[in-house]
């Protein structure tokens, strides 16, 4: 009865989101965003000294500012600077106005990075929210700003963790010359990554979003609206992070050890987990994207018209996967609002620098296979022998360990000044030398290659 009830939602809602849909298809794709020469015409205040975080202050001098566009940024340059500069693009996103706070966050997360004695520059981004191409341009302005205001650095490597890869491949898609035909950046440095762009990356999440309401029926309740699950929330809803933890914790236990969970719980959980194939502790994290962010990026981003779909997809590894296909709702992906969304968050592969990427095989948050993907999108884009990927032995998205950073930040820098592309194998020797300065960690492993994403998460239909 639940599964009935809930599969009739998206039929009543069909007249009711006509207009909206067909707004979506005739809105125009957003303009070409200005080139590096042409940002370099815009001339941006000089950074402020500011007080350093205690992890660097005995060892490096900050600045911080706010950019022309309204983004805040915090540059630090380490008293025994080697001359090197890592740009980088943080992950997330956060929803909301940007708030200075977040560089600072992110300094203290890659303090190691100016441990290592490279230079730090790091962007709030002028917005919080799914877009990627404005992130990319608050990352290149950050750059021309240490440029004009701080130093000429010798080499200049674009840093992106996790939703912040994709925004720098992105940028060093977007930004190939500056004014005075010089490459704008060196090299790419890419950490647990999300790479598959917008028309892929997400399909897990619409998966775990309709999969969890067949399994729970209360987001929405059956005593409130329904809506379309693959538009995240409607635009007045007045939930909050809270509310949503609140209706998971009911049905699925999660604030609750496994043991204390009901059977039903554990049944539950056992399901999104096997179905699904992510791990228990990162439902809610996942959940939260599938939902506030798929709000965000529907009514700010695409007009509208909901990117995300699960049509045609084959659900298995549930008690019963017949009944799951047949009760679970559907969703068609709206075109206009894959081709606007893509346009801003997919990937060409057509980067002319060498790109050094690393993820934990196990990272719960941006799936392993996403960078098969993205070695696919190299290769398409005809830069596949700029591209190097190592693999972790790690569990954790957010940092792998001190000396898997400056192995790479080595290794990429190589490649650069010689011209010695790195192996994984010759990686993981480097980082255990690395060991001695930054303490243990290092995890690689040499020989892993990650499966195509379709065998994690059911191919389906596209527009």
């Amino acid at each position: 009865m639940l599964a009935r009830k809930s599969l009739a939602a998206p039929l009543r809602l069909t007249l009711a989101t006509t207009a909206t849909l067909l707004a979506a298809a005739c809105a125009p794709i957003p303009p070409q965003p200005p080139s590096a020469a042409q940002m370099q015409r815009v001339s941006e205040a000089a950074p402020a000294a500011t007080a350093c975080p205690k992890d660097v202050a005995p060892i490096a001098r900050c600045l911080s500012g706010q950019d022309s566009a309204g983004a805040y940024y915090l540059i630090v340059v380490p008293q025994a600077w080697n001359g090197h500069l890592v740009v980088h693009a943080h992950g997330g996103p956060t929803l909301g106005a940007p708030k200075a706070e977040r560089a600072v966050e992110d300094l203290q997360r890659w303090s190691i990075m100016v441990r290592a004695g490279y230079a730090w520059a790091a962007s709030t981004f002028r917005q919080g929210g799914v877009e990627v191409r404005a992130a990319a341009e608050d990352t290149e302005r950050l750059r021309q700003i240490f440029v004009q205001h701080v130093a000429q650095p010798q080499r200049t490597i674009l840093h992106g963790q996790s939703w912040g890869a994709g925004v720098a491949a992105k940028g060093a898609e977007m930004f190939q010359r500056t004014a005075d035909g010089k490459r704008p950046y060196d090299a790419v440095l890419l950490t647990s990554g999300v790479l598959a762009g917008g028309s892929r990356s997400y399909d897990f999440r619409t998966d775990l979003r309709v999969v969890y309401q067949y399994l729970c029926n209360n987001h929405p309740k059956p005593t409130e609206a329904a809506y379309p699950l693959n538009i995240g929330l409607p635009r007045d809803a007045t939930m909050t992070q809270a509310d949503l933890q609140a209706r998971l914790n009911e049905c699925l236990g999660l604030n609750k050890p496994v043991a204390e969970r009901t059977p039903e719980q554990q049944r539950k959980v056992k399901t999104l987990v096997d179905v699904i194939r992510v791990p228990a502790s990162s439902i809610r994290s996942h959940m939260n994207w599938a939902t506030f962010h798929y709000r965000d990026v529907v009514q700010h981003r695409t007009g509208g018209g909901s990117p995300f779909g699960n049509m045609g997809v084959q659900y298995k590894g549930s008690p019963d996967d017949a009944a799951l296909n047949a009760a679970v709702l559907r969703y068609r992906a709206d075109p206009a609002a894959v081709a606007r969304f893509a346009e801003d968050t997919d990937l060409t592969g057509r980067i002319p620098v060498p790109v050094l990427t690393v993820k934990g095989v196990d990272d719960p948050t941006a799936l392993v296979e996403l960078d098969a993907y993205f070695k696919t999108t190299m290769e398409r884009g005809g830069s596949a022998a700029r591209l190097v990927q190592t693999f972790t032995q790690h569990n954790t998205h957010s940092y792998l360990s001190d000396p898997t950073y400056p192995t790479l930040m080595s290794a990429l820098l190589r490649w650069v000044n010689e011209g010695v592309k790195p192996t994984p194998q010759e990686i993981a020797r480097q980082c255990a030398g690395m060991e001695t300065e930054f303490g243990k960690g290092c995890a690689f492993l040499p020989d892993y290659v990650p499966a195509a994403l379709n065998t994690r998460v059911a191919d389906r239909d596209r527009p």
